[in-house]
């Protein structure tokens, strides 16, 4: 059987049945809830191609009766009226919670069940549309990564041409530009006449931040909290003066952010394109690449699984483990000569360029989600109304 801990349902694990005391069992037709943690919304429903779950006792599993559809009430616990009622009845001075029987006290005002439904329909089918896109971002950043390794990492070009094979998926132009030999460097074996170097030859540290001395007076924040494996949050919009005092990096296109406080959790993403005064945290590495032609080079190389396992590695402090900046500047790679570096450039940024463009359309959805998730769960907005704003996007 499956389980879940306390951090949310996507962090699955098998149980033993000696554990089945501990949790509690998430069926067909329930939600999980944790009133724990109230800042982060824990709600989790249950995966389709599985039975049952368990969950954490720190959560709520709810079982909906024949009055109210579970998905409706999950939608629900997720508008403005959940979130004013939790705040006024959370308890505790350091973290607050909501106790489990004080959750069965909030006033519900429940429409018909064809209301339900009807509405349930339109908000999951903008979740869907979101996670297609983010789907197809997992696919495509897969392929770039597979690319970067094949020329990067294993020099598969090489060995076929030092096989005598024609390199596959190759064009005579291209595969003319790799070496029909290896050679041994403190890296091991790598390309004849190819380099061994860091990030720091093809991409800039932190080039740019924020001055408070002339600020623009509206800034679009990115925390850390906000990415995940390239994969954003809508960027939170605040004045300056009320920005947090982490909100210093100032982000291009085609800047690559790798988190430097616990970068095992891969808190890093792409730059695909950079809205008006975007700001980072300072909780960022930030590379600029030295040339356009160096982007995707740039990305890839510190994004790669083990690039993100060396930083994990090196992190210390307690609470907090993170490395400097220039730890994330100084990882290691092979430099090939420009003229490869600019073929790899122009196959693989087309890929990262589609998966910004994915990311933009999921944030707008997301938004469009976000705004009318109230108005449909209070009954403010009709149906109609709300189904053509989702054909406009």
């Amino acid at each position: 059987m499956f389980g879940v801990d306390r951090d949310g349902l996507t962090n699955q694990t098998k149980y033993q049945s000696a554990d089945l005391c501990r949790y509690k069992i998430l069926r067909p037709g329930m939600f999980a809830y944790n009133p724990m943690r109230l800042n982060i919304g824990s709600i989790g429903h249950l995966p389709t191609d599985q039975s049952e779950v368990l969950v954490s006792p720190d959560y709520v599993v709810f079982a909906c009766s024949d009055q109210i559809h579970s998905e409706f009430l999950a939608y629900l616990i997720q508008g403005d009226d959940w979130n004013s009622w939790c705040v006024a009845a959370g308890r505790g001075s350091v973290r607050t919670r909501i106790y489990f029987k004080d959750l069965a006290t909030f006033p519900l005002r429940l429409p018909p069940l064809r209301y339900q439904f009807a509405a349930t329909n339109i908000l999951g089918t903008i979740d869907k549309l979101i996670s297609s896109l983010r789907s197809q971002n997992k696919s495509l950043e897969a392929i770039a990564q597979a690319l970067f390794k094949s020329w990067f990492v294993d020099f598969d070009p090489v060995h076929a041409k030092m096989e005598g094979r024609a390199p596959e998926g190759m064009d005579e132009a291209t595969a003319a530009l790799f070496p029909d030999a290896l050679e041994e460097s403190e890296l091991g074996w790598v390309p004849k006449g190819w380099r061994v170097g860091t990030l720091t030859d093809v991409a800039l540290l932190n080039a740019q931040s924020l001055s408070p001395r002339n600020p623009p007076p509206e800034i679009n924040y990115i925390d850390l909290a906000g990415v995940k494996a390239n994969v954003f949050d809508v960027p939170q919009c605040y004045l300056f003066v009320d920005a947090p005092s982490r909100a210093r990096r100032v982000l291009q296109e085609g800047d690559c952010i790798v988190g430097t406080v616990r970068p095992g959790n891969r808190s890093f993403g792409f730059i695909a394109t950079a809205q008006n005064h975007l700001i980072g945290s300072t909780g960022f590495a930030v590379l600029s690449p030295k040339q356009h032609w160096m982007t995707a080079f740039t990305y890839l190389c510190a994004t790669r699984d083990d690039s993100i396992e060396r930083l994990a590695s090196l992190a210390d402090g307690g609470a907090y483990p993170a490395v400097r900046p220039d730890v994330v500047a100084s990882t290691p790679c092979t430099l090939p000569p420009d003229e490869v570096m600019k073929v790899f450039d122009g196959a693989a940024r087309p890929l990262l360029d589609a998966i910004g463009a994915n990311s933009e359309q999921a944030q707008t959805l997301s938004t469009l989600r976000d705004t009318l998730l109230p108005r449909l769960i209070s009954g403010q907005l009709r149906l109609p109304e709300a189904q053509a704003l989702i054909n406009e996007v």
